[in-house]
């Protein structure tokens, strides 16, 4: 498989995005790593995972500030989503925020923009301001994160709320209570959910399951995790890597195809939800 036909899924705008995409969350705040950082997210782009994840919050924006000199030169082969801190979200805050996060990010606009997590400010409030900002070609789409099912019941009730490109949610094999609710009502309304600490953030390393998959294929244990985030319907992966080697790891995860008996170990050793949960968050 090539960079260039990397499976994709469609936004509700119709606009393609690549299933497996890089997270930033604590990155571009050593000023030692850097130089690393910059490379593994150059090297992601070079590997076809050109779809990059930040927000305002992380590193109070080095994070942003990182992504945009690691996509100097590069903007239109990106798709690129960065977060508004609830605290911000206002109207006039969202914009501000948002014109905050085009400055360190170095471009003219955002693929899509999402608001981080539901605080005090109304989601009327917030979807009218992400709407002028996609009118005004600041963002060409706008999403929610840690949106519970109430929170998208609600959301879909505010003018402009069907226009909601994405949800972002804490899912992998450790954390699965989204499969009872949240991510079949996705999938009924076509809507693609993108998924933070894919592999827990490494905490999975040592689960015997992952070990017994893992050496049948002869690869990681990480890979799998990620391989299986990979394999579910309308889920678009965004693993943070923050060093070549294991960006290369994670694009190859994509070629990794997980048998039924891979799965069914998987499940049993992670079983799926049998009742509605509350949302887990990091």
């Amino acid at each position: 498989m090539t960079s260039s036909d990397l499976p994709t899924i469609s936004l509700p705008d119709g606009t393609r995005v690549p299933v497996l995409g890089q997270g930033t969350w604590n990155m571009g705040d050593d000023p030692v790593r850097r130089s690393e950082e910059l490379r593994a997210l150059q090297t992601g782009l070079d590997l076809g995972l050109t779809l990059i994840d930040t927000a305002e919050m992380y590193g109070d924006g080095n994070s942003e500030r990182l992504v945009g000199e690691a996509i100097r030169g590069r903007r239109d082969e990106v798709v690129l989503v960065s977060k508004v801190l609830p605290g911000h979200a206002t109207r006039q805050g969202t914009v501000a925020a948002c014109h905050a996060s085009l400055r360190r990010l170095e471009t003219d606009r955002l693929d899509l923009y999402l608001l981080h997590w539901r605080g005090r400010v109304p989601l009327a409030e917030t979807v009218g301001a992400l709407e002028g900002l996609r009118q005004a070609g600041d963002i060409r789409a706008w999403g929610v994160s840690n949106f519970d099912p109430g929170d998208m019941k609600e959301l879909s009730g505010v003018p402009g709320g069907e226009r909601v490109a994405t949800n972002q949610v804490l899912y992998n094999l450790t954390r699965r209570g989204t499969e009872f609710d949240l991510l079949p009502e996705a999938r009924k309304g076509r809507l693609p959910i993108m998924a933070y600490s894919p592999v827990e953030q490494g905490r999975l390393l040592g689960n015997v399951a992952l070990k017994g998959v893992a050496a049948r294929h002869g690869v990681g244990e990480l890979q799998v995790a990620l391989a299986w985030v990979l394999g579910q319907p309308g889920v678009i992966a965004i693993p943070k890597a923050a060093q070549v080697s294991h960006v290369r790891e994670n694009r190859a995860a994509l070629d990794l195809k997980l048998t039924d008996a891979d799965l069914l170990e998987l499940d049993t050793a992670f079983p799926p939800p049998q009742q509605a949960q509350a949302l887990e968050t990091l």
